[in-house]
Parts: structure tokens; C-alpha cells; sequence
């Protein structure tokens, strides 16, 4: 390093940047950007960081502490993770430290020895020495009358497939004693012999592949027309949008396209949304690629997240992982040398990050990070979002179609059932049309499958009373208790706190409290009541929270052992069971009027994604759709399968009232327990923004919710050109906040914006 001194640090805060420490001369030869570091901060003895930059010019500063010590040998965080951090912190507003948390597994970075990734060791036994074949018939021959040491040996070989040679391969010491049926004690007497070493290696947490690779399947002339397109406008498009049809075969396409970028000697990211679409999606990847594949979700544990972290960068013993399927977390992974970043479902709001910082979008990230590696990017939707379908149709993405479904498989019937007319002729059983009563009914007789809909978990709504109206409300946030019946409680969906169930009105004591709106839980419960023979399952976020849950339902539903799957959204992707032919939606309108430019748009995806699982195979599909409006325009788009239709009554109204793609969204959310202070402060940073924006800024508004977790919130919407700076609006806002909290009154007012909201 030289003459270098000085370094600036990013730390796990959300406040400020960058801090400076001096680097003493016995840590100068190990730090580069990039490393780990342990450095004094405040009244805390120690804070773990990443060292951001590295310089000889002493800083302007009265203090500059030492750093403490250096993390491990090389650097934690690659150069281009780094670029990329810097871009998210600058886009997104937020402080370096929050990406660094949002990226880095605890234990990579923990400079706590009981918290440091600690790498799985496993026995393993392998024969001392090379053998020829020869020599191996003898060794086998001479254990014939020590049955226990000939199991061995023979299964050694039948697991290894060694013949002989120089290449003398290891085995799992648990593997083969299971295998063998043998004991420690017959293991330890042909160790002691020197026919066989004992020693330990690392192993994953994970479970390897085990069967024999498949080669791919031949595309379609569909496909194969749609892959030469995605390749032709790879030569001068960064990113290309596949919008195909559901159960139109995009993922075979996916799959071949990586073939192509291994075989290049680079890498493959692969993006989706839910962790529900990983199951389905990793096994169809590793029975072309095997152990070549490595996933990533929130579902891992800290140390099986590190192990991914340092295989996909190469640091591992373990072997490389060349292609990565994840969720949208996976995209700050040390993906280097990336040929391919596979953005599927780029639709999906779920790539968007709420809560907590950084306020990222997965899909626009990718991009970014395949713009700093020159890898490109494709993105694959039946519904592509409105903002990506105008970057293909104004040149900035290239586009390619698939218009049928693979096989020539038709796309499902979608029959509307008036669900107001139903209840006003007082045909409804339950919250189900005749007609999707009728429509279950036979797929059961037929032996086949279906599916149910409803984008709201729980049991009801909320509790009224029939006589006053009072009505039980969470004390932290101004929303309904949720009746969740396999709790036998109230639970707030917003901040978690539960209640139990009242027996009386606590207003007037009135028993005669009903139970109004229905959610997963609801469904399930009349369902099975209705279908008493019916095997009936239910997918939603409280159904999966136990590790493995979510695989158990896929799994059982592939394997037919499920009737009736009832679940929320994320169902409504990437499910290919061959025996659903039918589905059911069931009150769709709550999305058509929710107070949100894109309601329209997100209400047309949901239906065509839930609709796109029936009838994948042999069999055309039904798909049941309640509704009190069936002559909506939108459900007339959803009837037809008109995306276009679609697409251009939302890109008319989008650039009528200024909306993305025309324009770039901030929300700058104002939150604090006093609600006066909230609406001062509030005021007065909208002012303050409004003489340099001028009508650019909306608001500021109270949010449907007007509380949540004990601190109200406002709102300001700034409605800004694309060609505004992204660097100057963050400096622009971080004025306005910091000017505002020099006011103590407003200090602990909490403050932040997010940028692309959705």
C-alpha cells in the first residue's frame, strides 16, 4: 500500500456514509478495498466495516481513531459489490450501511468468534493408496472370510465407481457405514491395517445432486424462433424482454440460454420474486446443471446463506457455484464474471424492497449491476409491466414473443360469474358461485386438481358488533384485528400483536358480535365442509413459516395427493402441475379500486398469472372469476387475454397525468407518535421542497392507514422529469431533512424517502 494511511469505512448504521480511521502500519499490508475490518466507534467498544476506500492524504479532521484489526485474509466485498452499493445508496437515498446490511450473511462480516460462519466438516474414508484392478480383486479376495470388511470395500467401490487408478476418490464416512451396515469398530481395525484413511473435509449444508444429468430438452419451433430473437438482439441490446404466454415454455429457454453462457466459462443470476417459485424452478435446473446450482432466500440460515456467499465468489473448498437462483436479496451476491442476469416475473412487486432499508427494486438493480459486469440481462413476464413493455416498444430493451403454449396447449376457458347477481338471487353457497361449485365439483369426479384464490390470509376480516357497530381495533396501528381461526385469535397484520377473541362487545356488552370478510382460512374451513372427501390444502404466508412447509405443499400437490390447494398470491406464479385443470378467483374487485395508478394493471396480472396454472398439459383449463363488475373494462381485458388492450389504455393514462414511465416517483413518509408534530413537520418539508419544486410536489396526506406501529404518518409525493438527477434530488431531500431536524422539535421525527415506490 505504500504510503496510504487512511481509510474510509462503511458501517452497518443508517446514518452517515463514511467514517475515517488510520491504518497502522502493522495492518498496512492487509487492507485493500473491500476488506473487513474491526474499528472503535462511540461508547461501543467495536463495530465490523468494510474498508470503502484507501488514501495517503490526511484527512480534515481533528480525531482519526486506529482501526483495530483486519477480517480474515483478501477482501469480504468485491469491487464491483461495491459500485453497486454506491449506486443503490445514491438511488435509493439511503446510507451505505444499510445496503451492506442487506447484503452481507452476519456471520461473513462478525468479528465474534460465536458468531463467525464456521464451515461443516463430515468424516470421509479413502482407500491409503492407489490400487490397480488387479490388486483390488486380490483386496477383495482376501476379505472373503471378514464378511463385515468385504461389505465394506464393495460398497466403497459400488459408491466411488472405482476401478483403479491414481484418482483415488473419497466417501462419506456416515454414507457408507449406513450403506455397508457396519460398525466404527471395523472401519478403525482396516485404518489401523492401512488399507483405508480416515480424515475430515468440509462438507455443504446443503444436499447434492445425486442422480445422472439430463440433457436438455429440443425447443419448439416457437421457442427456438424466440431464443434466436433474445440472441440476435443481445449484439447491440443490454437487456431484452421475453413476454411469453403463461405455461409458453419461457424457462426452457432460460435453461438453454444458460447452457450457452456456462459453456463461455461465465456465470448466470437468476431472479425470482417468491421463494414459493424456487422448489419448483431448482430442480428443473439441476437436473441439467446438477451441483453447478446454488439457491438463495430468506429461507436459509445465516451460516447456509455464507456458505452460497463464499461459494458463488469462489472462496470455498467446496465447489463453485456457476449458476445462482434466488429472490431479490441475491442480486448484491458476488456474482462475478456473470454472462446472464434472468430477471422472471419481472412484473412481480415483490422485487420491490418496503421495510427496511435499503428501499431497492430487484429488476432495476439487476440491470444496473449487469451494465457494471457486461453481463445482459433478460426479463421473461405473461404480463409485463407496463414501465418494461414501454422500454421494448421505445428501443431501449429488445423484445421477443411467445404468443402460444408449449404443445399447442390452449389457453384456458375464463368464465366471469357475477357474484352480485348470485347474492341478489340468493344462489351463493357460502362466498361461492354456482357455477364454481359445479366447476369443482366435476374436476374431483374427473380426479383432477384445483386451485382457489383469494389474496387475503386469516379467517374474517374483523369482528363487528351487530348492534353498535364497535369493532376491535389494534392499539398500535389504526387498522381491524384479523380473526385468524387456527390461532383462535386477533392478529394485527401490521405490527404482529395479537388479542384474544371477544365474547362480548366491549362497547355494549352485546354478545351479538359477526364475523364480515373472508380470507384463506375462511375458504379452507367452508371447502371442506362442502367437500367433506376432498384432500384440502391452504398457502399463505402463516401456512409456510415453518422451514420445509412450502416444499410439502408443492410437493404433495405434484404428487397428487392434494385435491384443493386455497392460497394468496403466491400461488399465482410459476406453479406447473399437470393435473390442475381448474381454478377459481374469488373476489378479484378489492384490486380494481384500491387507490393506486397501477391497480388496474396489477389487478389484470394477478388474474392472468392465477388463470395461467390451469390446463397446463393435455386438458384445456377453466378458470372461474368472481366479480360484482364483470363489465369493468379491465375484466374485459382479463376475459380475452388482451395485454395489449391493456397495455395501451394504462400507457394513455399514464402519460395524461404525468405517471411512470413518463415520470419518476419519490415518497417522502414522515412518521411520529404525536400526530401534531407529524402534521407540522410534515408541512413544513413540503414547503420547503415546494419553492425549489414547485408543483412537482403533491401532498402532504395521510396514508389510508394513518398509524402503524404507534407513530403516524404522512406523506409527500415528488413527481419529477427523468432528467432530473437522481443525485441531485437525494441532496435536494437531505437538505430539506437535516435543515427541518435542526429544529429539536423535530429531531426524533423519523424521515426517509423511497424512491420507484410500488
Amino acid at each position: 500500500m505504500g504510503n496510504v494511511f487512511y481509510a474510509d469505512i462503511i458501517l452497518p448504521l443508517s446514518v452517515g456514509n463514511l467514517f475515517t480511521y488510520r491504518v497502522s502500519s502493522p495492518l498496512s499490508g492487509r487492507i485493500e478495498r473491500g476488506s473487513g475490518v474491526i474499528v472503535p466507534f462511540g461508547k461501543k467498544s467495536s463495530y465490523k466495516g468494510i474498508v470503502y476506500r484507501i488514501y495517503a492524504e490526511k484527512p480534515d479532521l481533528s480525531v482519526v481513531k486506529e482501526i483495530i484489526d483486519v477480517i480474515g485474509t483478501g477482501p469480504l466485498v468485491s469491487e464491483v459489490q461495491l459500485d453497486l452499493w454506491q449506486w443503490v445508496s445514491e438511488y435509493y437515498q439511503c446510507a451505505l450501511g444499510d445496503v451492506m446490511n442487506a447484503t452481507l450473511p452476519s456471520c461473513i462480516i462478525s468479528a465474534d468468534d460465536s458468531l463467525k460462519y464456521r464451515i461443516r466438516t463430515g468424516s470421509r474414508l479413502v482407500l491409503s493408496r492407489s490400487y490397480t484392478e488387479d490388486e483390488l480383486a486380490v483386496l477383495l479376495d482376501s476379505m472373503q472370510k471378514t464378511p463385515a470388511r468385504y461389505r465394506l470395500l464393495i460398497n466403497y467401490l459400488d459408491i466411488t465407481s472405482y476401478e483403479g487408478g491414481k484418482n483415488v476418490p473419497d466417501v462419506s464416512l456416515k454414507m457408507l457405514r449406513e450403506k455397508a451396515g457396519i460398525s466404527v469398530s471395523v472401519i478403525k481395525k482396516l485404518t489401523e491395517a492401512g488399507i483405508f484413511r480416515r480424515f475430515e473435509k468440509e462438507e455443504s449444508r446443503f444436499d447434492g445432486y445425486a442422480e445422472a444429468l439430463s440433457p436438455l430438452k429440443e425447443l419448439s419451433p416457437l421457442q427456438q424462433k424466440a431464443y434466436k430473437e433474445i440472441t440476435r438482439q443481445f449484439a447491440d441490446r443490454d437487456t431484452v424482454l421475453l413476454h411469453g404466454v403463461t405455461s409458453s415454455g419461457k424457462t426452457e429457454i432460460y435453461i438453454h440460454l444458460i447452457e450457452k453462457v456456462l459453456s463461455q466459462g461465465k456465470k448466470v443470476l437468476y431472479l425470482l420474486p417468491e421463494i414459493a417459485l424456487t422448489t419448483q424452478i431448482i430442480n428443473r435446473l439441476r437436473k441439467c446443471f446438477g451441483d453447478l446450482v446454488g439457491v438463495y432466500h430468506s429461507g436459509l440460515n445465516d451460516n447456509e446463506k455464507a456458505e452460497v456467499y463464499e461459494r458463488i465468489r469462489g472462496r470455498s473448498a467446496l465447489p463453485e457455484y456457476r449458476v445462482l437462483l434466488g429472490v431479490r436479496s441475491s442480486v448484491f451476491l458476488p456474482v462475478e464474471n456473470a454472462g446472464l442476469v434472468i430477471v422472471d416475473e419481472e412484473h412481480d412487486s415483490s422485487y420491490k424492497q418496503y421495510d427496511p432499508a435499503p428501499r431497492y427494486n430487484a429488476r432495476d438493480t439487476a440491470v444496473m449491476k449487469a451494465k457494471m459486469t457486461g453481463a445482459k440481462v433478460l426479463m421473461g413476464s405473461a404480463t409485463p409491466s407496463v414501465e418494461s413493455m414501454y422500454n421494448a416498444r421505445t428501443g431501449k430493451y429488445g423484445y421477443a414473443f411467445l404468443g402460444q403454449r408449449y404443445g399447442d396447449i390452449k389457453m384456458p376457458e375464463i368464465i366471469l360469474a357475477d357474484s352480485k347477481e348470485a347474492y341478489r338471487k340468493k344462489t351463493m353457497i357460502s362466498h361461492f358461485t354456482p357455477l364454481l361449485i359445479e366447476s369443482i365439483d366435476q374436476a374431483l369426479e374427473d380426479n383432477e386438481q384445483v386451485v382457489l384464490f383469494r389474496n387475503r390470509r386469516g379467517f374474517a376480516h374483523f369482528i363487528i358488533c351487530a348492534d353498535c357497530g364497535w369493532t376491535p381495533v389494534c392499539p398500535n396501528c389504526s387498522v381491524n384485528y384479523t380473526y385468524h381461526k387456527n390461532m383462535n385469535s386477533l392478529y394485527c397484520h401490521y405490527c404482529g400483536s395479537t388479542a384474544p377473541v371477544p365474547s362480548r362487545c366491549d362497547n355494549c356488552k352485546s354478545t351479538n358480535l359477526k364475523f364480515k370478510g373472508f380470507g384463506t382460512e375462511k375458504v379452507e374451513d367452508e371447502i371442506s365442509i362442502l367437500f367433506p372427501d376432498a384432500r384440502v390444502r391452504r398457502m399463505d404466508y402463516d401456512s409456510t413459516r415453518k422451514k420445509g412447509s412450502m416444499e410439502r405443499i408443492i410437493s404433495e400437490l405434484e404428487k397428487k395427493e392434494t385435491d384443493i390447494l386455497i392460497g394468496t398470491q403466491m400461488i399465482s406464479k410459476g406453479l406447473d402441475i399437470e393435473n390442475l385443470t381448474v381454478v377459481g378467483i374469488l373476489n378479484l374487485d378489492g384490486m380494481l379500486f384500491y387507490p393506486d395508478f397501477r391497480a388496474h394493471e396489477r389487478c389484470y396480472q394477478m388474474a392472468a398469472q392465477v388463470s395461467g396454472r390451469a390446463g397446463r398439459r393435455n386438458t384445456r383449463g377453466k378458470v372461474i372469476i368472481q366479480t360484482s363488475d364483470p363489465y369493468h373494462p379491465v375484466m374485459k381485458y382479463i376475459l380475452y387475454n388482451d395485454y395489449e388492450g391493456m397495455y395501451n389504455k394504462q400507457i394513455e393514462e399514464r402519460e395524461e397525468f404525468n405517471y411512470p414511465p413518463f415520470s419518476r416517483l419519490i415518497r417522502i413518509y414522515i412518521k411520529h407518535k404525536d400526530r401534531a408534530i407529524v402534521d407540522e413537520a410534515a408541512s413544513l418539508l413540503a414547503d420547503g421542497l415546494r419553492r425549489k419544486l414547485k408543483n412537482r410536489v403533491l401532498g402532504p396526506e395521510y396514508p389510508p392507514h394513518t398509524r402503524i406501529q404507534n407513530l403516524y404518518i404522512k406523506s409527500i409525493l415528488l413527481k419529477t422529469e427523468k432528467t432530473i438527477s437522481y443525485r441531485y434530488m437525494k441532496e435536494l431531500i437531505g437538505k430539506h431533512v437535516n435543515s427541518l431536524r435542526e429544529n429539536r422539535k423535530y429531531s426524533s421525527v423519523r424521515i426517509y424517502s423511497d424512491v420507484d415506490p410500488q
